[in-house]
């Protein structure tokens, strides 16, 4: 089924970056459905990934409404090529181990949250409204993914190994969170939301704090790498997620329950 297109509105793109990034991640913490390493766990994580997948549905069904080129919620996460996702890249990387997991959660909820709390204020009436039901429940995926990171970090050396692991593996993604482009700028200035850049003092600090419960400490130096999901140009790894995700709306076109 041919792809639908897309507009390049700043403000479409802002929500999509938002939209995309809490699907995506979403749909890679749902992997975990029957496989965490606790009964307790594999509810809980279940229950961030619908937590993550409500917020994008409300945030792309916004932002077809902001593109004004008709297309709902499902149109925009089924039949949007790779290149037209706006995700960081960070959320579509494979699920790894369960220290991985838990520590792109720190990184992502972290994130998520303080976007959420800026846009509890946004010139948009209907994100404004997203945002204060969404804080909530990234509140609750910060802590929960916090609580991990420690319990792994501070617990026994194998643990330990793997969350410094996750940590070394990960941290050259975050880079990409607080790029500041000409979407994030025209969004501060419409006061549709804040530059995703401005968060990263505030992110540093909590994720310095979270680390520091377990043990751990931010790598230091200057990251090099720079990962471009938020440009649509992604790793090796989206299209295995898109094909996964699309492929019953791509098999049967406009297929109903």
């Amino acid at each position: 089924m041919q792809s639908i297109r897309i507009g390049r509105d700043p403000a479409f793109h802002y929500l999509l970056r938002l939209g995309d990034t809490c699907l995506i991640l979403g749909q890679r913490i749902s992997e975990w459905c029957g496989h965490a390493p606790i009964l307790e766990e594999d509810i809980a994580l279940s229950n961030m990934a619908l937590d993550l997948i409500g917020q994008a549905r409300a945030l792309l069904t916004r932002a077809g409404q902001v593109d004004g080129r008709g297309h709902d919620e499902d149109q925009l996460a089924f039949l949007r090529a790779e290149g037209d996702f706006l995700n960081v890249t960070l959320a579509e990387l494979p699920r790894g181990d369960f220290a991985v997991t838990c520590v792109r959660n720190a990184m992502l909820a972290t994130l998520l949250k303080l976007l959420w709390e800026r846009l509890q204020t946004s010139s948009d009436a209907e994100l404004a409204a997203i945002a204060g039901k969404a804080v909530k429940e990234a509140r609750y995926h910060q802590q929960h993914a916090a609580d991990w990171v420690v319990r792994l970090g501070d617990g026994t050396a194998a643990s330990r190994a793997r969350t410094e692991a996750a940590l070394e593996q990960l941290w050259p993604y975050t880079a990409e969170l607080f790029e500041a482009d000409a979407v994030d700028e025209a969004a501060l200035a419409s006061g549709l939301g804040p530059r995703w850049a401005d968060l990263h003092g505030a992110w540093l600090e909590q994720m310095r704090a979270i680390l520091a419960a377990a043990g751990l400490a931010l790598p230091e130096g200057e990251i090099k790498f720079r990962s471009s999901g938020k440009q649509g140009r992604h790793s090796e790894h989206m299209g295995y997620v898109l094909a996964e995700m699309q492929y019953l709306q791509r098999s049967y076109p406009g297929g109903v329950w």
